[in-house]
C-alpha cells in the first residue's frame, strides 16, 4: 500500500487507459450538462416567482459554510481509494470509519456554533438553515467510499444515474417547500433529501463498499496521505467562498443576494466543464504520474480542451451580462450584472487552477498546493474587504480577479514547472482559445451596441460571436480533437 503512482505505463495499456478516460469523460460531461441545465431551470423558477434576494443571501451563507465543511469532512483520506495501488477493498473499511467519524464530529461542532457563525457572517436568520443543510456533511462522508470506487473505475455512467436520482428528489422537495413559503429552508431540506438518495444510489452502484472497519497502520498511512490534501482542499474552498462571507459581513443582505446570484451564474461554465473534467482528471493523471513526458502531454491536452470549451461560455455571459440577467431572472435582479463580467474572468482562471490542482495532487506536490492556496487566501481577504468598501459587489469581484491574475496564476505556473510541466506546453495549450476569446469579445460588443437586447438580437449576437470564436480555433482543431 502506497500513495505513489501506479506502475510504469506500457504500450499496450495506454490505449486501454485512453478509452476508459475518453468514455468516462463523455459520460461525465453529459451528466454535468444535464444536471446543471436542470439546476439552472430550477434557479430561474425560484428567483422569478418564489424567492427574493434576501432568501438567496441566506442560502448563499449556508451553502458557503457547507462547502467549507465538505472540503475537509473526510480528512482527505477518500482520495486514497482513487490514488493508491492494489485492491482498495483492503483499506476501504478504514477509510469509511475515518470519514464517518470526522464528518459526525464536524457536524456536531457546526450544530453547536450555528447561531454564532450565522451572526458573524451577517445573517443571523441563517442559523436554522445551517443546522439542516449541513446534515449533508455526514451524508457526504458516508458516500465518499462508494463514490471513490466509481471514480477509480471510471464508472461515470453509473454516477450519472446516481446524480439524476439526487437531482430529481432534491429539486422536487425544494420546489414544493418554496411554493409553500419555506424560503431558504426549502434549499436545506431539498439538499438533505438529495444527499440521502445519492448515498443509497452510490451503495447500489458500488455494492459491498459501505463496510466499516479499522486497522491502525492503515489509518496512520491514510492520515499521512490525506491531511495535507484536506488542508489544501479547505484552503481552496475558502478561496472560492470567502467572498460570500465578506459581502455578508460588510454589505447588506440585499447586496449579498445579488452577489450570490452573480456568482452562481459565473459558476455555470466552471461547473459544467470543470466538474466533468475533474471526475476523470485526477484518476487519469494518477495513472500517468510515473511518466513525466506522458503527464506533461496529458495535462497540456486536458488544459487545451477545457479552456477551449470554457472561453466562449465565459465571454458570452460577460459581454451580455445585463440583457441575460434581465431576460432570464427579471429586472429586479439587474444590480447583479455589474459584478458578472469580472466573475466570469475569475471563473476562467478557476478552471485552469483546478485542473492544475488535480495534476499537482496526482504527482504528490501537496506542500506546493498548501503554499499556493494559503498565499491566495491570505492576499484575497484584504483585497475583497477593500473592494467591498470601495465598490460594493463589483469591487469584490474586481478584487478576486486582481489577486487571481497577478499572483495566483504565476505561482501555479511555477509549481507546475517544478512538477515537470513545461511553461511552453501550457502557453501553447491556451494560446488559440484565448485569442479566440479576445476576437469573440470584440464581435459581441459591436452588434450588441446597435441591435439592442431583444431575444432575436441576443441570439444573433451570440451566434456571430460563437462563429468568430470557432474560426479562430480552426488551427488547433487537431490538437483539441486528440
Amino acid at each position: 500500500m502506497t500513495d505513489t503512482g501506479t506502475s510504469t505505463q506500457t504500450t499496450p495499456a495506454a490505449p486501454s487507459l485512453g478509452r476508459k478516460v475518453g468514455s468516462a469523460a463523455k459520460w461525465s460531461l453529459i451528466n454535468t450538462v444535464v444536471m446543471r441545465l436542470g439546476n439552472f431551470a430550477t434557479g430561474i423558477i425560484l428567483a422569478r416567482y418564489f424567492l427574493g434576494p434576501e432568501a438567496w443571501g441566506v442560502y448563499g451563507i449556508a451553502q458557503t459554510v457547507l462547502l467549507v465543511l465538505l472540503s475537509a469532512n473526510e480528512l482527505g483520506v477518500s482520495l486514497a481509494i482513487v490514488r493508491w495501488e492494489g485492491d482498495p477493498r483492503r483499506f476501504a473499511p478504514t477509510v469509511l470509519t475515518l470519514s464517518a467519524v470526522s464528518s459526525c464530529l464536524l457536524y456536531a461542532v457546526l450544530f453547536a456554533t450555528a447561531p454564532a457563525v450565522a451572526d458573524v457572517l451577517g445573517s443571523p436568520e441563517a442559523s436554522g438553515v445551517l443546522r439542516v443543510m449541513c446534515l449533508c456533511v455526514v451524508l457526504d462522508g458516508l458516500s465518499q467510499v462508494p463514490a471513490g470506487f466509481l471514480t477509480r473505475e471510471f464508472a461515470q455512467g453509473r454516477r450519472m444515474a446516481v446524480d439524476a436520482l439526487n437531482f430529481v428528489l432534491s429539486t422536487a422537495v425544494t420546489l414544493l417547500l418554496a411554493v409553500q413559503g419555506w424560503g431558504a429552508m426549502s434549499f436545506a431540506w431539498g439538499s438533505v433529501v438529495g444527499n440521502v438518495a445519492a448515498l443509497i444510489g452510490c451503495c447500489l452502484a458500488a455494492p459491498g463498499t459501505l463496510k466499516f472497519g479499522w486497522d491502525r497502520e492503515q489509518a496512520r498511512a491514510l492520515l499521512k496521505f490525506g491531511l495535507p490534501l484536506a488542508g489544501a482542499s479547505m484552503l481552496a474552498l475558502g478561496v472560492v467562498n470567502v467572498d460570500t462571507m465578506v459581502v455578508g459581513s460588510t454589505l447588506d443582505p440585499l447586496a449579498l443576494g445579488f452577489y450570490v446570484l452573480a456568482f452562481n451564474i459565473s459558476g455555470w461554465p466552471v461547473r459544467i466543464i470543470s466538474e466533468a473534467a475533474r471526475r476523470v482528471s485526477f484518476a487519469g493523471f494518477s495513472r500517468l504520474a510515473d511518466s513525466p513526458q506522458a503527464l506533461a502531454a496529458g495535462f497540456a491536452r486536458a488544459l487545451g480542451v477545457v479552456t477551449a470549451a470554457t472561453v466562449p461560455l465565459c465571454v458570452l455571459l460577460a459581454a451580455l451580462a445585463a440583457p441575460v440577467i434581465g431576460l432570464v431572472y427579471g429586472e429586479r435582479w439587474l444590480p447583479a450584472a455589474g459584478a458578472l463580467p469580472w466573475l466570469m474572468a475569475l471563473g476562467l482562471v478557476r478552471i485552469g487552477c483546478e485542473l492544475a490542482y488535480d495534476c499537482l495532487v496526482a504527482i504528490g506536490r501537496r506542500r506546493s498546493l498548501i503554499a499556493v492556496q494559503g498565499l491566495w487566501l491570505v492576499l484575497l481577504i484584504p483585497a475583497l474587504v477593500i473592494g467591498a468598501r470601495g465598490g460594493g459587489i463589483v469591487g469584490v469581484a474586481q478584487g478576486h480577479v486582481v489577486i487571481a491574475g497577478a499572483v495566483v496564476v504565476p505561482v501555479f505556473l511555477l509549481a507546475l514547472h517544478r512538477g515537470g510541466i513545461p511553461l511552453g506546453r501550457v502557453a501553447r495549450a491556451c494560446a488559440w482559445p484565448l485569442l479566440g476569446g479576445a476576437v469573440m469579445t470584440a464581435v459581441l460588443l459591436v452588434p450588441e451596441r446597435y441591435l439592442g437586447d431583444s431575444v432575436p438580437a441576443l441570439l444573433a449576437t451570440a451566434a456571430a460571436g460563437t462563429l468568430a470564436y470557432a474560426v479562430c480555433l480552426l488551427p488547433a482543431r487537431k490538437t483539441l480533437r486528440g
